[in-house]
């Protein structure tokens, strides 16, 4: 048996012989421990809400209004389910019937009044008892609690890509290199080759040449040489990726901090438009430029911020096929100024918009999984932010947002905070 209030059983053994005077007493001590109760739920930090047997609300505190925006005037007697569909109410009724002593913790996220991550306790408010008289639902912003998960898994999972980094770079960077001046050293003998395959051959030789089929006309010797090199390219594009896909490891590991200078992010946006001209041209892409005139200068380090600028564009590229619109916009906001990159792809359907930032984790055959990695970490570190807005079939706009005054650099290292 559950303890009962003294105060209360005293109360109820007595209220039949209680006169006015006596019923007053009571009621103004009803009152003042209502009143007690109430500042001290109005003070905790937890928002507490009371819902009767059908989903309707009895009562909540202040700290409800704040966590799911709750209004203090007009929600009292409202569904529940109104504020909350992300649960399923009728399930947790269920439990509340059946009876049993029983507690029910969810974990969702709200959008309104603001983001938020929260964790819901509920427990029926007649305890194990069978039949339903309603829950008592506390609710807790785990927010950053969630957050501190988060860098906590980050920080482990920058250490991993910092030892397997490490030992890998280093012994993969040798060989690539002995390959690449080796292939070239084999270009050089082709070329020899097919000079020496235009050249009639030498009297000696016609005669070897009659006696044997073996030995190969200038024509097949010519035609080796053509197939050689095609091979030989196809090897140095593969080496090439290779030193790529290291150079990324090196790039996503190695926390650099900006040189920030006042500079124009219009000029940084002309330089990688100039790079990567002729591979969009390549690929048959329209390309736009909406630049705001006049943007101010902001304290940047512009070889990152083109880094990350080829990076972007290079994925929008990727995204699409011939026809399609590349769009690159800036301009000027109340907290600083921006730059957007737009393509007119497929999009990023919502269940991979949250792992795109991850280590290793791409959408596309042969891509590293490291280059918005790298693109997070050089906006972090210039105290900015990014910004994601993707429609399926209809293309994805990545915005970098740069403050206009110098902050404090945060690095992407072993315990750094996440975005």
């Amino acid at each position: 048996m559950p303890p009962k209030s003294s105060f209360l059983d005293k109360v109820l053994g007595r209220i039949g012989r209680l006169d006015a005077e006596g019923l007053q007493t009571v009621v103004q001590r009803l009152a003042s421990e209502r009143s007690f109760l109430e500042t001290l739920f109005n003070t905790i930090e937890d928002g507490v809400l009371v819902v009767d047997e059908n989903g309707r609300i009895l009562y909540f505190n202040q700290a409800v209004t704040q966590l799911i925006g709750l209004k203090a005037s007009d929600a009292e007697g409202q569904l529940i389910a109104d504020y909350l569909p992300e649960l399923d109410w009728k399930k947790m009724f269920r439990l509340d019937t059946q009876g049993g002593q029983r507690v029910v913790r969810h974990e969702f996220e709200v959008n309104f009044p603001r983001p938020r991550f929260l964790r819901l306790y509920a427990a029926p408010l007649d305890g194990d008892a069978v039949g339903s008289t309603g829950l008592a639902l506390i609710l807790h912003d785990a927010t950053e609690a969630r957050q501190k998960t988060f860098e906590a898994i980050e920080s482990e999972r920058i250490q991993a890509l910092t030892l397997l980094a490490a030992s890998v770079a280093h012994e993969i960077g040798n060989p690539l290199n002995a390959l690449h001046i080796h292939l070239q050293l084999m270009e050089r003998e082709i070329r020899k080759l097919k000079a020496s395959s235009g050249a009639r051959p030498s009297g000696a030789a016609s005669r070897r040449g009659a006696r044997t089929h073996a030995m190969p006309t200038d024509t097949d010797t010519l035609d080796i040489a053509v197939k050689l090199e095609r091979y030989l390219d196809v090897a140095k594009g593969e080496i090439n990726r290779l030193d790529y896909i290291v150079t990324q490891f090196l790039q996503a590991i190695r926390p650099t901090t900006p040189q920030l200078k006042p500079a124009s992010l219009n000029d940084v946006v002309e330089k990688t438009v100039t790079l990567l001209r002729p591979e969009i041209d390549n690929r048959g892409l329209t390309l736009k430029e909406k630049l705001a005139r006049q943007l101010p200068l902001a304290p940047l380090d512009a070889a990152q911020l083109q880094q990350v600028l080829v990076n972007l564009v290079k994925n929008a590229m990727q995204a699409m096929t011939k026809g399609g619109v590349l769009t690159l916009r800036t301009g000027e906001g109340a907290d600083g100024v921006w730059v957007s990159v737009a393509d007119t792809g497929g999009g990023i359907p919502q269940e991979q918009i949250n792992r795109i930032f991850d280590p290793f984790y791409t959408t596309k055959k042969q891509g590293t999984g490291l280059g918005l990695m790298i693109v997070q970490r050089i906006v972090r570190a210039h105290g900015g932010r990014i910004e994601l807005e993707s429609h399926v079939s209809r293309g994805t706009t990545f915005r970098v947002w740069l403050p206009l005054d110098t902050r404090k650099p945060r690095l992407l290292g072993a315990a750094s905070p996440n975005v």
